[in-house]
Formats: C-alpha cells, sequence, structure tokens
C-alpha cells in the first residue's frame, strides 16, 4: 500500500523524461498563491534517483509552484519505476492532460515511437483514442521549424495546422503559415482561400462524382491516411515509413 511522505524540495529534481517543455507562468504563480493559501493538496509521485534523491513522475506543475511559494517540504509517494517505465509513464501523465500543446503532445507521442517501439495503434489504446488520431497529432511535426515555432506560441492552431500539412512542398506551407500570422486567417478563413487556389473555378473543373469523394473519405478514415480515387486507380498517402509499414500491414491482412 502506498503512504504519502514529506519530502525535503531539495532532494527532489525534475523528471529527465519529462516531456512537457511550456509551462505558463501566470497559471504556475496563480497555483502558487492557492498553495500559499491551502497547501498542496495533492501529493506529487516521485521515484528513488539512481544517482540521488528522487526524481518527480507526476507533479512537477504542483513541485515548481510550491517552488514559488517558498515550500521546504512537500507531500509525495515514492514508487520504484525503471527508466523505461519511469519514461513511458511520463509521457502517459502528461498526455491526459487537458492543457498540453500541440506539440508536447506531437513529441511525447512520438517519444513513446522511438524510445518504446510502441506502434500508432498500442498508444492509442493506452490514451483511450482513435488510431487517426495518434497518426494525425504526430503527422504535426513533419511541418518546417517556423510553422511549428508559430504553433509553439499559439499563432497557428491544430486546424490550421491540418490544412498545411495538405499542402504540396515546405515552401506552400512557409507562404500560406506566413499569410495566416500576418492576416489573423480563421481555419474557415484559410480553408476557402486554399480551395481558391488550388482549384480551376466550376467552369473549366469537372466535378468529382459525389459517391467517389464519399469513398475517399470513408477509406482516409479506415486507413487514418489521405486516400485520392482518380480513375482507375487509387493513391494513399504517408508521411513515415511507419506509416508505410502500418498501411502495409492493413492492406495485405486476410
Amino acid at each position: 500500500m502506498e503512504t504519502i511522505q514529506m519530502l525535503s524540495m531539495s532532494d527532489i529534481v525534475k523528471n529527465p523524461y519529462q516531456p512537457r517543455i511550456v509551462f505558463d507562468e501566470s497559471k504556475l504563480q496563480e497555483l502558487s498563491d492557492s498553495i500559499k493559501e491551502n497547501g498542496v493538496l495533492q501529493p506529487i509521485i516521485v521515484r528513488k534517483s539512481p544517482i540521488i534523491g528522487y526524481e518527480i513522475l507526476a507533479g512537477e506543475r504542483r513541485f515548481r509552484a510550491s517552488q514559488l511559494a517558498g515550500l521546504t517540504k512537500i507531500p509525495a509517494i515514492i514508487r520504484e519505476l525503471s527508466d523505461d517505465k519511469m519514461m513511458t509513464l511520463a509521457i502517459l501523465e502528461n498526455l491526459q492532460r487537458d492543457d498540453l500543446t500541440l506539440l508536447d503532445e506531437a513529441r511525447s507521442l512520438q517519444n513513446l515511437i522511438t524510445k518504446q517501439g510502441l506502434t500508432h495503434t498500442q498508444i492509442a489504446e493506452k490514451l483511450g483514442k482513435s488510431r487517426p488520431y495518434v497518426t494525425n497529432a504526430i503527422r504535426i511535426l513533419n511541418l518546417p521549424e517556423p510553422i511549428l515555432q508559430l504553433i509553439e506560441a499559439q499563432k497557428i492552431s491544430q486546424g490550421h495546422a491540418r490544412l498545411l500539412l495538405g499542402l504540396k512542398t515546405p515552401q506552400e506551407q512557409l507562404v500560406w503559415a506566413q499569410r495566416i500570422d500576418q492576416e489573423q486567417l480563421s481555419v474557415r478563413a484559410l480553408e476557402k482561400q486554399l480551395s481558391k487556389h488550388s482549384h480551376p473555378t466550376e467552369s473549366t473543373a469537372p466535378s468529382k462524382d459525389v459517391f467517389i469523394k464519399a469513398a475517399e473519405t470513408d477509406i482516409a478514415k479506415s486507413l487514418g491516411q489521405p486516400v485520392t480515387i482518380k480513375s482507375k486507380k487509387i493513391e494513399i498517402g504517408y508521411d513515415t515509413l511507419e506509416d508505410l509499414n502500418r498501411l502495409l500491414l492493413i492492406l495485405t491482412q486476410k
């Protein structure tokens, strides 16, 4: 049975596997003020460090706010965890937060793949989300670095990012990202402008059969990747080798 212990703040270090980079300073100060008034209401979770002291598994925000509040001790639950388990739980704990940024979420998901060898499907099962959700979240990391910086600064939303991912080249993505930032384009406005930019007028462009459009949507949802149906062929897009391998497994299953 786990027990709560009061640990010295000076004996606790931040989690080396913490995937979360951004902590809102104003919200930290609000939490610090609350801690000064009411104390720490929920203990943090730590493990004994292989080097010295303790490492935080869950509750780094509470720990930071407690530091701001000038606390010398904090309630904590101590668990025995391996490095691999520590990293996995730290990532999963952060992914279950509502205030995680788009990039922190994408990087956390990618870490589960590169460092833990999990597939998109396995991650989706652990998080209780759909596999396409996981795939689409990770795809954001394929955008050029300047666009990722705009996302980090909250000048480009998830909706914007998904539309930018549909463009053919990084150069196009960068041009439209700058327009989003400079012209304060909403997602809907961007969608309309991209549609005008990429499609001929109705008088010159043949319209795609409504049933073909519906089939494209259904297949794309099933595979978690963009699908285009053309004359006598179906095109399926993918971003990474991992995506390709996953598609091959799905398409070759009997």
